[in-house]
């Protein structure tokens, strides 16, 4: 597939940018092959190499890891990695002590740690002292709740220093931490926070976004009565509201921030094992009742220092910008920069408020070196014509990080040539199952549009046919054929693990099925295509959603696209397509109409582009398209209301960003007779 850029045409696979020989000699993978060299006589000639030791020899690999980031002590006659049924049941490092949040804190303590900027521009500094201190504090002010190991702590906050205090301060005791972003209505809390019964709850009294300001001190009684665990309500002021937190005198159930940080007190934190659980993430909510994956402090350690050390190229120098809400395993990942002394620059508000420059504004102000956003707001950015480094020339970025979803070719040759010199784009796929990416870059390597450079290290990534056999070359389900640490140990509440085995391992037994289409190529990079369990299938030509996307969102008139299959096994279905179109027109009905130019355009240019089968059924226009808050598309869910789910349980609003796009878009099917009412 070819698209136009400037002038050209980008082919998929088209060289865009490669390290300078300065780059690689200062990389920290650079750094840890020199090491593995010196102090175990290992030399690789190549990335590739590295590879194929780390998934070949996964208990050396796993233990340099420990050794080379000083993570903890391994007891002589430990066993590394205990085997279960293939990758399923795999056990790391057992006996081995630790502590996440203890990690955190081996840096100078005169270092800034946190730069936090509010939508306002208010800006908060912590060093690590400082922030080392408000942990310590919070987590005496915990202690004095009576949480102990084991416990559960849950929040309702924004992404602010409140809630990463909240959250070491938590994990330091052996706690159990988890966490909503307020923008998510009252029952999808609930749903999660039901599940996991916490003592304690982080609740914030409002928040600001697009300009507006959002009180939600009317979910706080709802919350307190439907969550029954429940003893402690800690409310923290979110700055927008005209009076002081709710907090009755006399009442014995909240307290403010204030009273819980309110010891001066040296963080002591708890030595826990290796597999314990550190926090509690969840599927993404749109198909039912979240399920509640718990990992454990060392696999998120380990994975943690090798994704951002050795692929993400972070170091103490760094600032680290992610673009994210607490509700995205995105913001545990960025957070855990801190483990590399880097500083974290955090944002709280909308992304593209007043603008889509002002995270490029903010990038350059705060000089950030890495810088993480989804895909979809660098196809904004590359589609509105924008230019950060013709608007912000003091920008530092080194790397651009894209997740979320596939970046399209055009989307990595903008951000290879717009954002600043020298800069290395990134796509990154893994997701909340592992708290990172299996699918990632690398500093030695160069970067092709549409490709992600690399496997990471200790990641055996395939692509598996449909008779379960790896392929090179061509497109097949994603899968793991080796266990990694930061696997999920289990789901909550999932006694004797059916749910877990059935969400990762009834597919392939004792392979980890990801649930993704994936072409690695050759050369050792790779393609995603979208999720397997969305995928076009017409007449036996399968068809990934974003390669459908990257063909449609390209005509001008479309704005945003959402395709489905409503075919199932044995039966064909209608192939459906949702735009948002620049020229929609309202019908008699009050509901919009396609015009015939444009309808006909778009079939012809999938036609053309794509497929004759991949011609929709039917094309039905939408106001705007409802997105999960990781800014992903109702695929799957909005599948199964076409199938005949009920269209407000199964679209739950548990995982959408915008509830009012979520109102009009299933206005918009029922109009068409699409949903049931």
């Amino acid at each position: 597939m070819q698209q136009s850029v400037e002038g050209q045409q980008l082919v998929e696979g088209t060289l865009l940018w490669e390290p300078s020989p300065d780059r690689i000699e200062n990389a920290r993978i650079t750094s840890y092959m020199r090491w593995l060299a010196e102090e175990h006589g290992l030399t690789f000639a190549s990335y590739g190499d590295l590879w194929h030791w780390s998934v070949s020899d996964v208990e050396s690999f796993w233990a340099s890891i420990v050794e080379y980031f000083q993570v903890f002590e391994i007891p002589t006659g430990t066993r590394i990695l205990q085997r279960g049924q293939g990758v399923e049941g795999a056990r790391f490092f057992e006996g081995c002590k630790l502590n996440y949040a203890e990690l955190m804190f081996r840096h100078d303590p005169s270092h800034l740690a946190l730069l936090h900027v509010e939508e306002d521009g208010s800006v908060r500094r912590y060093t690590y002292g400082e922030l080392r201190a408000s942990v310590g504090s919070v987590a005496e002010g915990l202690r004095k709740l009576g949480v102990v190991s084991g416990d559960r702590v849950a929040a309702v906050l924004s992404n602010t220093p409140e809630a990463l205090i909240a959250m070491l301060a938590t994990v330091s005791l052996g706690a159990i931490w988890s966490v909503c972003p307020p923008e998510f209505g009252t029952s999808s809390i609930v749903d999660r926070f039901s599940q996991i019964q916490p003592r304690v709850l982080f609740l914030v009294d409002s928040y600001r976004y697009g300009g507006k300001d959002f009180d939600i001190t009317e979910k706080f009684v709802p919350l307190e009565l439907a969550i029954e665990s429940l003893e402690v309500v800690v409310v923290v002021p979110g700055g927008h509201r005209t009076a002081d937190a709710i907090v009755p005198e006399g009442s014995t159930k909240r307290i403010t921030w204030a009273d819980i940080g309110r010891d001066e007190v040296d963080l002591e934190p708890t030595l826990v094992d290796f597999e314990h659980p550190l926090w509690i993430l969840y599927s993404s909510g749109t198909t039912g009742v979240p399920k509640a994956i718990v990992h454990g402090h060392g696999g998120i350690a380990l994975e943690s220092f090798k994704v951002l050390a050795l692929h993400y190229d972070i170091s103490a120098r760094d600032r680290f910008f992610a673009f994210t809400t607490p509700g995205w395993m995105l913001w545990n990942l960025g957070n855990a920069s801190l483990l590399l002394g880097a500083t974290v620059v955090s944002y709280n508000g909308s992304l593209n408020f007043p603008d889509l420059d002002r995270l490029w504004a903010l990038a350059e102000e705060h000089e950030a070196t890495y810088f993480n956003v989804s895909a979809g707001f660098l196809e904004m950015c590359f589609n509105s014509g924008l230019s950060p480094r013709t608007n912000h020339p003091k920008l530092r970025i080194r790397t651009v990080g894209s997740t979320g979803s596939p970046l399209s070719p055009s989307g990595f040759a903008w951000a290879a040539r717009e954002v600043a010199d020298d800069v290395a784009v990134q796509s990154l796929s893994g997701g909340t199952d592992v708290c990172s990416s299996f699918l990632a870059g690398c500093v030695l390597l160069p970067v092709h549009a549409g490709e992600l450079q690399c496997v990471t290290l200790g990641a055996k990534v395939e692509a598996f046919d449909e008779s379960g056999s790896p392929v090179i070359g061509e497109v097949g389900e994603l899968v793991l054929t080796e266990p990694m640490p930061s696997m999920p140990i289990s789901f909550w509440g999932d006694e004797g693990g059916a749910r877990l085995h059935e969400s990762y391992f009834s597919h392939y037994p004792g392979v980890w099925r990801h649930g993704d289409w994936v072409k690695i190529t050759d050369r050792g990079s790779s393609i995603v295509y979208g999720r397997s369990d969305a995928t076009l299938n017409r007449g036996g030509v399968r068809m990934g959603t974003s390669e459908f996307y990257r063909v449609v969102e390209k005509i001008p008139q479309v704005t945003e696209a959402l395709i489905i299959d409503t075919s199932e096994l044995g039966r064909t279905g209608e192939l459906i397509l949702f735009v948002v179109v620049s020229d929609a027109v309202s019908a008699p009905n009050g509901s919009l109409e396609v015009t015939p130019a444009t309808e006909q355009l778009i079939r012809g240019v999938i036609r053309k582009e794509l497929s004759p089968r991949h011609v929709p059924d039917r094309i039905v226009p939408i106001p705007s398209l409802p997105r999960t808050v990781t800014g992903k598309k109702l695929e799957i869910p909005v599948r199964k209301v076409l199938m005949g789910a009920p269209a407000e349980a199964t679209l739950s609003a548990s995982g959408v960003e915008d509830l009012a796009a979520l109102d009009e878009f299933i206005a918009a099917i029922r109009s068409v007779g699409l949903a049931s009412t």
